[in-house]
């Protein structure tokens, strides 16, 4: 046994460190026609744990391999002056694919005016709504997503958990800063869907444990407050969350009377209304609600989701959103998208009660898979034979410790990062047909931050006709340029 052990220890001396593995390379694009050249440097970097024994620090051992593309705008006058953008998607399980490719990057999907999918071959074309006139950007993929890899020796599932995820970000984020001399760069984070909740976990890990402050956060397609989208027996609260943004897919696939019909920002409003105020009272009674009332509740249900009367009352007044998704067109054998419910899908089963793939999914999930791998090898110069995982089940199960036996929330760790740094701003934005995080949750959630009124105006909130991926619909990815622009030149002057 002691000699195995011995062999074990030789062979762990013989093999070779991991190492860092960058390649740069030079480009250009046009944004509001303003030709800029940048510089992308793609690829892994080591990051590695500091180990002790006896009390004293032995050495730094690699932990992962983590992947990121980072672009720098080169005609500044001063790098360490400039803006600079940590970006991640969500999942858990996603890479940073869908920002870097659909509204951030100076490259992006080529689709129609609405996001269809289009036929196969896929392209990227120039992204003329970058922000990379602002900021210079860097797209992070966490353990198991993208390229990045835990270590020979690591288990990867130490990675996938809600803590240890912002912990070795936020150390990467760091050791980025450190390595490109970018301490004093004004600097920002962008999170999409569950990215939302690792950059408000972020906001606090990266101020307390490194003392770094932020000045901003861009928030798209929002949760922070997991109680607000989960659906187990006894929580209410998505249920009425969830009804505009199901009221604003059924107004899209013209399903509710003409009065409603009108307009979709007003009908929004009406529904809203409804769902903090009749519709939670009904809800919170239970069944002491009063048949008279029931009723009454009953047929506004109706009214505002565009689905007959007896299906909500079959439902108990409690209509499930991949319910929904199944039951709006169910008469047109057809299906709504969970992430943008625009999208329609074709079962083959129409009688069962969820779809069986997300339509909404469905059209992204090619051309951001193609374009990508294309992209890393034929115009950043990166080779890697390891599958680029999009978006990838294999972090799951996912450890939500410390959020054991209660719905994770991070709302508050957003608070108190606010409150220490009052300089911290926050840009949000909302999908009306985003059935994934419904707006009314984000509304929700930011609503009862109990922060301090005189930091109110640090949130800002916009609003798009489209779903999660927002800027896969042309017209809304031209109105985020314009929002994002604001936001960041409100934070942050413009400056070379």
């Amino acid at each position: 046994m002691a000699d195995q052990a011995k062999e074990k220890d030789e062979e762990k001396k013989d093999k070779p460190e991991p190492k860092d593995n960058l390649v740069e390379t030079q480009h250009e694009v046009t944004i509001n026609g303003q030709k800029i050249s940048y510089t992308v440097t793609t690829g892994t970097i080591v990051l590695k744990e500091e180990t002790e024994k006896d009390g004293k620090a032995e050495g730094h051992k690699p932990k992962a391999e983590i992947f990121f593309i980072a672009y720098t705008r080169n005609d500044v006058e001063n790098q360490k002056k400039r803006p600079l953008t940590f970006s991640f998607n969500g999942g858990p399980g996603s890479s940073s694919v869908w920002l870097h490719l659909g509204v951030l990057g100076p490259r992006r999907i080529v689709t129609d005016e609405e996001g269809n999918l289009l036929q196969p071959p896929y392209e990227l074309i120039e992204n003329e709504y970058s922000i990379l006139d602002q900021t210079d950007l860097v797209f992070i993929d966490p353990v198991s997503t993208g390229y990045s890899r835990a270590v020979e020796g690591e288990k990867p599932r130490d990675f996938h958990a809600f803590k240890r995820d912002i912990e070795y970000v936020g150390d990467f984020i760091r050791l980025y800063c450190s390595r490109y001399g970018r301490w004093t760069s004004p600097k920002f984070l962008a999170g999409e869907s569950y990215g939302t909740t690792r950059a408000a976990g972020l906001s606090g890990y990266l101020q307390e444990r490194h003392g770094m402050y932020l000045n901003g956060i861009l928030l798209i397609s929002v949760v922070l407050n997991f109680q607000t989208i989960r659906f187990p027996i006894g929580n209410d609260l998505p249920y009425i969350l969830y009804l505009p943004s199901m009221t604003a897919t059924a107004w899209y696939h013209k399903k509710l009377d003409k009065q409603l019909q009108a307009s979709l920002k007003n009908t929004v409003a009406e529904a809203r209304q409804f769902a903090l105020t009749e519709y939670t009272l009904a809800l919170m009674q239970g069944a002491n609600l009063p048949q008279k009332e029931r009723e009454k509740i009953e047929k506004k249900l109706a009214h505002y989701l565009g689905v007959s009367l007896d299906y909500v009352k079959l439902s108990n007044l409690r209509v499930q959103y991949l319910r929904f998704c199944k039951e709006l067109l169910r008469r047109e054998h057809r299906t709504v998208g969970r992430l943008d419910s625009r999208f329609l899908g074709i079962d083959r089963d129409s009688a069962g009660e969820h779809f069986e793939y997300d339509p909404s999914y469905a059209v992204i999930q090619g051309p951001y898979t193609a374009t990508f791998n294309d992209y890393v090898r034929q115009e950043l110069k990166f080779e890697s034979d390891l599958p680029y995982e999009i978006l990838t089940g294999k972090v799951w199960p996912w450890n939500y410790e410390p959020h054991v036996n209660e719905f994770a929330n991070v709302a508050e760790t957003l608070r108190q990062a606010m409150t220490v740094n009052p300089f911290l701003k926050v840009y949000v934005a909302n999908g009306y047909y985003d059935l994934a995080t419904p707006f009314l949750a984000t509304e929700y959630t930011l609503s009862h931050l109990d922060i301090d009124p005189t930091l109110l105006d640090n949130i800002t909130m916009h609003y798009y006709e489209a779903g999660h991926m927002m800027y896969a619909h042309l017209p809304s990815l031209a109105q985020m340029k314009v929002d994002m622009d604001a936001f960041l030149q409100t934070v942050v002057p413009t400056q070379k």
